[in-house]
């Protein structure tokens, strides 16, 4: 079976288009099912709320896009422009991008990164997580004020205050396994490596997952995870932690 994964990126994402793709890639190794992707592009530069908003304004020409070429799943990927506009706007988002397309005759499956992260943490079962995020002091508060409004205690959070997004995406992943060591996970359930669709962590998930002996995710891997149950098929991929099957570092 062949699927087309679609995906609303901002214009300096550099994350997304190389962290999803290599999940499924990774799945393609050893299960059937084979996916393409495809994205469409809406502009930000810095990691601000006046820019945010702006680009939330822009994503239904995105949707529409994605919508000719008849994507399969079609997300959002971008957390922090979601969660800045208020508690729960992930499901409005996905009421305006239904909107959006509403006139196209072949419908995707809709669903936004940010409530991705929310979503399969619950899925999951995780209840109280610690993060890490990129984001300045005001916008962690609003994503730990999100993450919390939607039953998920937060724990401890560590967030690096960088506004410009494109240094976001050229952040080394492997210094996650230093930073982390930093954040208190005791009695967690999970650690989100990245509560941040731009900031990469997936080669450090394992190694964090092992180092640390608890499920370790981001917000691409749920994405990815989302993505695969919104398909209706098994949610699993070598890799990249708990949240995809791997049970390396726990018990």
């Amino acid at each position: 079976m062949q699927y087309r994964i679609g995906q609303i990126v901002p214009s300096s994402n550099i994350t997304m288009e190389r962290e999803v793709p290599a999940i499924f890639a990774g799945r393609m190794q050893a299960l059937p099912e084979r996916f393409s992707f495809h994205a469409s592009r809406v502009r930000m530069h810095r990691v601000v709320a006046e820019e945010l908003a702006r680009m939330n304004q822009d994503m239904g020409r995105c949707a529409l896009e994605l919508a000719d070429a008849r994507v399969d799943v079609m997300s959002t990927a971008c957390l922090v422009a979601t969660m800045c506009m208020g508690k729960g706007y992930h499901r409005r988002v996905v009421e305006d991008l239904l909107a959006a397309i509403e006139g196209v005759s072949y419908r995707p499956a809709i669903m936004t990164s940010a409530g991705a992260l929310v979503e399969e943490l619950k899925d999951f079962g995780a209840r109280r997580i610690s993060l890490l995020a990129p984001y300045s002091d005001a916008l962690t508060r609003t994503v730990v004020e999100y993450v919390e409004s939607e039953g998920i205690e937060v724990k401890d959070v560590l967030n690096f205050s960088i506004l410009d997004n494109l240094a976001v995406g050229e952040r080394d992943p492997m210094q996650l396994l230093e930073d982390v060591k930093r954040l208190d996970t005791a009695g967690v359930d999970t650690v989100v490596l990245s509560a941040c669709v731009q900031m990469p962590s997936l080669p450090a998930i394992e190694p964090a997952q092992r180092a640390l002996g608890i499920p370790v995710t981001s917000t691409a891997v749920c994405t990815a995870r989302q993505m695969m149950r919104r398909l209706g098929i098994e949610a699993v991929a070598p890799n990249a932690g708990a949240y995809l099957g791997s049970r390396t570092g726990l018990a």
